[in-house]
């Protein structure tokens, strides 16, 4: 029995460290998961941290694959992820084949690993099995390079970037960067400007197209490398005075007013070709001798030469009648009653410019020559008598010099210097007095664009006309000329022209017509489709050497709405009044007008 007692103890003295080790094992490897790391038995009997590994000792020292060489490479327990590519870890002794190393390798805590195990029991997997147990890292690193070409490549700045618009079909026309002018910037040295009558100047001011929104504007046609803009307007309504005569002789009639237009610009990359044409006819059936036509329109060529250089070339004309009360036409006739007695004769102004403009860095000059042609028809009395006018045709032909300096692109201020001079068929006119003139102008302006809301042109300066005859006395007036467009909002644009100049007359004894002309047109978009247009216009004639004088003004109102692209429905109000020191030629006049406009 004592023999049997001491036996058991000195059993269980020999293996205390089974019971005070706390590794796990791993079922495949046969070692710990974490080999190095885990808990000691404190003397208490409970288990402790391990200490630290003692400075000049590595975790990896003394860890080598039991039945191999240490200097092979090959580790087991924490290492078995290593791959066979890993470079050998070096140790600093030898192992001995197919024997476990457990009880030699360092751990954390700095104490080696306690316990002891036989060689079978702690036998290392094999080869093959400990490479599908551990597969080999991946070599290499991952790639960012679409992560990179998404983040750090910048987006290009779009007020940088060019934006090229190519024209297609079914877009509307957009807004030229150069727009036809007014045919009154076009006129101001005209010898017919003083003329016409304040509604005709504010109807074909007004006859430019407005600007629409692009779910309702014109889409036009594309005819080989231009943009067509065709459209048709017909309206009925009433006209109180279609003779434009006074008061006492007045007939009113029904109005039907039939109108055609077309407008064009091209799509070149260089150079550019547009232009707006339109015609218009004005039936009185109750007063036959009322009825006339109406007609303008502008054609305008720039080609670019060079990169400084470039030449425009303009084509234009204009086309009304005379009212039966003008004093010329009263003093042709001798008669101031014959207006009761007279039709409408036509008035033709047509004409054409060639010019060039270089451009030295900031610096650009603009020499420009225009020939113009005024036409009178002969008038024809109710008794048969015909009144000719041949003498009043003449032409006329101007130089202008423009030297300008881009201080800005928003502001450019300029200098002109205008001559003109003017040749009548006739050499004497009925009271035996030559006519020609020559005149010169003088004028400073400026073009500008304040904050993309108001842009234009004005200028101001001085005229001085002579003629050849002693007798008529020399003219001399300011200039003052003007295109401005303001964008007061985006649904309210108002536009104002202003000409001046000296226009011709066959009154005896008087030298020309100082004519001042002025226009203002306020455009309102109620709806997208529903434009409201105001406009009203003055015009004031001082025959020099005379005592007449003529004062105009008209108002218009025009309401558009939109049906679709190409159906307008318009309402139209225009009035008209002259007054006049000549006995019988002053009147007022009252139009409406109600239609529909098609633009196919």
């Amino acid at each position: 029995m004592r023999l049997g007692v001491a036996a058991l103890a000195v059993a269980l003295a020999t293996t205390p460290a089974v019971a005070q080790r706390f590794d796990a094992t791993s079922p495949v490897a046969g070692q710990p998961d974490n080999p190095g790391i885990g808990q000691d038995t404190a003397p208490n009997g409970l288990p402790t941290l391990r200490r630290r590994i003692p400075d000049g000792l590595s975790r990896d020292e003394g860890r080598a694959s039991p039945g191999g060489d240490a200097t092979s490479g090959e580790q087991t327990g924490g290492d078995s992820l290593r791959s066979p590519l890993s470079p050998a870890i070096p140790t600093q002794s030898q192992a001995q084949p197919g024997l476990s190393q457990l009880d030699t390798r360092i751990t954390t805590g700095g104490q080696r690993t306690g316990g002891s195990s036989t060689a079978p029991r702690n036998l290392a997997p094999s080869s093959l099995l400990r490479t599908r147990a551990a597969p080999p890292r991946r070599l290499g690193t991952a790639t960012r390079r679409i992560t990179q070409e998404i983040t750090q490549v910048p987006s290009p700045a779009l007020r940088l970037t060019p934006i090229i618009q190519q024209p297609v079909v079914g877009v509307p026309l957009p807004q030229a960067t150069t727009p036809v002018r007014p045919i009154l910037s076009l006129l101001p040295l005209s010898s017919a400007l003083g003329l016409l009558t304040p509604g005709f100047i504010l109807g074909t001011d007004l006859a430019r197209a407005i600007p629409t929104d692009p779910a309702y504007a014109p889409i036009g046609y594309q005819v080989g490398t231009f943009t067509v803009l065709p459209s048709f307007a017909q309206s009925i309504g009433y006209d109180s005075n279609p003779d434009q005569t006074s008061r006492e002789f007045a007939k009113g009639s029904v109005a039907l007013r039939t109108e055609a237009a077309v407008d064009f610009q091209s799509n070149w990359s260089s150079s550019a070709l547009q232009g707006s044409l339109r015609g218009a006819y004005l039936e009185t059936p109750q007063n036959e001798a009322a009825s006339r036509p109406a007609a303008d329109g502008t054609v305008r060529l720039r080609i670019d030469a060079s990169r400084d250089l470039h030449i425009d070339a303009e084509g234009r004309f204009l086309v009304d009648t005379q009212r039966t009360s003008s004093p010329n036409l009263q003093a042709a006739a001798g008669n101031l009653q014959v207006a009761t007695a007279t039709s409408r004769p036509l008035l033709a102004v047509y004409g054409a410019s060639l010019g060039a403009t270089e451009t030295f860095n900031r610096l650009s000059v603009t020499l420009r020559g225009s020939v113009d042609r005024s036409e009178f028809d002969n008038a024809r009395l109710s008794d048969g008598t015909i009144i000719n006018q041949a003498d009043r045709n003449l032409n006329q032909y101007s130089l202008q010099l423009r030297t300008a300096y881009e201080v800005n692109p928003d502001f450019s201020p300029f200098v002109d210097l205008l001559g003109d001079t003017r040749v009548y068929d006739v050499r004497r006119d009925p009271t035996g007095v030559p006519r020609d003139s020559d005149g010169i102008a003088f004028a400073v302006g400026a073009s500008f664009g304040l904050a993309r809301t108001l842009t234009g042109e004005v200028s101001a300066g001085i005229q001085h006309r002579t003629y050849v005859d002693p007798s008529l006395r020399d003219v001399n007036a300011p200039l003052v000329n003007a295109a401005l467009v303001w964008s007061a909002s985006p649904l309210t644009t108002v536009r104002l022209t202003a000409a001046t100049g000296v226009t011709e007359t066959t009154i005896p004894g008087s030298s020309g017509i100082l004519t001042d002309v002025g226009t203002l047109e306020v455009q309102h978009d109620l709806l997208r489709n529903l434009s409201l247009v105001v406009g009203g216009s003055f015009l004031r004639n001082v025959y020099q050497g005379s005592t007449i004088r003529e004062n105009g003004f008209s108002a218009t109102a025009r309401l558009d709405y939109h049906l679709t692209r190409w159906l307008t429905l318009r309402g139209t109000y225009i009035y008209q009044q002259i007054n006049s020191t000549v006995l019988g030629s002053s009147f007022n006049e009252n139009t409406v007008l109600l239609g529909v406009r098609v633009n196919p």
